[in-house]
């Protein structure tokens, strides 16, 4: 006998499935949005003559800040993980202790130096060429997640955001995705139009080589290991453009 909180109980999974499916499928558009406010803000505290360091230094704190730090917890904790060289279980017990090691602080200071200095090195160029190259540095690294996420990308473990969102996206939204960030990246760089959309490639094939050991490591996607995709994939991109 069908239990009368059956129905409703597929309607909550499938507003669950597709609320997440949309959240994964849109995160492009979310950093794109989050990195031409920063190459706004970068534009204007340029405009009032700071630093071009202390510009940089601001930009990516506040771009952190927006999204409370999580991609980068996300990223220690699976550098530390995989840093251990322990078993499958012993990495996923290591990716939920609320403690970061040593493994992990040196990626949040590479995940944070990386983008600095590469701001810096792009805050000479015209403004609509510094808000391209933000907006790109940082949609480039949600799309990552989104590609994460695609159908057919086990979760390594039956609970968490990991559990919620792996294998939701289509592929053709995923395709989408990195086709608006790519465009987006042609005027990243000045007489060079080739070469952002070269960065975003680059970030792309990046953060899928390290899912792909994920998968092989872990048996698939967490939330931590989506923020280290972010991450990586954000550090490739900015490197890409301000080169």
């Amino acid at each position: 006998m069908t239990s009368p909180d059956a129905p409703r109980s597929r309607l909550v999974d499938g507003l669950r499935l597709g609320l997440t499916t949309f959240a994964m499928a849109t995160a492009g558009a979310y950093g794109l949005a989050i990195g031409a406010l920063a190459g706004a803000l970068a534009i204007g505290l340029r405009a009032a003559d700071a630093p071009a360091l202390l510009t940089s230094a601001v930009v990516v704190g506040v771009a952190t800040l927006a999204s409370r730090g999580l991609h980068l917890d996300g990223l220690a904790d699976t550098v530390d993980a995989l840093g251990s060289y322990g078993d499958r279980d012993r990495a996923l017990a290591i990716m939920k202790s609320p403690e970061i090691g040593p493994f992990g602080v040196v990626a949040i200071v590479f995940a944070l130096v990386i983008p600095i200095a590469a701001i810096d090195g792009l805050l000479d160029r015209p403004w609509w060429a510094v808000l391209a190259a933000t907006a790109v540095g940082y949609g480039a690294g949600r799309v990552a997640a989104t590609w994460a996420c695609r159908v057919g990308e086990p979760a390594a473990r039956p609970d968490g955001l990991g559990a919620l969102v792996a294998g939701t996206v289509p592929w053709p939204a995923a395709v989408v995705a990195s086709i608006v960030v790519g465009a987006l990246a042609v005027p990243a760089v000045p007489h060079r139009p080739w070469q952002g959309l070269v960065a975003v490639v680059a970030a792309l094939a990046a953060t899928a080589a390290v899912t792909a050991h994920l998968r092989r490591r872990i048996g698939g996607v967490t939330g931590d290991t989506l923020g280290a995709c972010v991450e990586i994939g954000t550090a490739v991109a900015l490197i890409g453009v301000a080169w």
